[in-house]
């Protein structure tokens, strides 16, 4: 085996760790949402993403779809269920009329305030337990130091 495919055994080791990592905290927090508040993570995400725009509650629908990484037909189809239970509502853009902004509710914003502490709880339970695994806990540790770009 060469170097350059060392480097590739590594990086698809990395990528598998995360994706262990990943599974382990969706699972968790998957349930704990259904249970605790009939919302899913993707549902709590989307809820959790509008409530911290400053001032607004809202973000057009393509912002939506990249800080929730789905598509923008998933983003419609999630945005409509969570439209029927009166959590978000659309708002046409007065600048640009083709323009759709996605708007938290106040039903919306207390059921987010009521799952957060379950969510939280949960992820950080989750986060201890992986780092008891050891292929996880170096990544579980590196966590904290991440920033991910706006």
């Amino acid at each position: 085996m060469g170097i350059a495919d060392d480097a590739i055994q590594v990086r698809a080791q990395g990528w598998r760790t995360l994706a262990a990592l990943h599974d382990r905290i969706d699972v968790a927090l998957e349930r704990a949402l259904q249970a605790q508040a009939k919302l899913s993570v993707v549902e709590y995400t989307v809820l959790d993403v509008l409530s911290r725009q400053p001032g607004t509650w809202h973000l057009r629908m393509q912002q939506l779809s990249r800080a929730t990484a789905l598509s923008a037909s998933a983003t419609t189809r999630l945005v409509n269920r969570l439209e029927e239970r009166g959590l978000l509502t659309r708002i046409l853009c007065l600048d640009d009329r083709r323009g759709i902004y996605t708007e938290l509710t106040h039903a919306g914003a207390q059921l987010l305030a009521d799952a957060r502490p379950v969510h939280d709880a949960t992820l950080e339970a989750a986060l201890a337990e992986a780092r008891d695994v050891p292929e996880l806990a170096e990544l579980v540790d590196a966590l904290p130091g991440l920033h991910v770009p706006a």
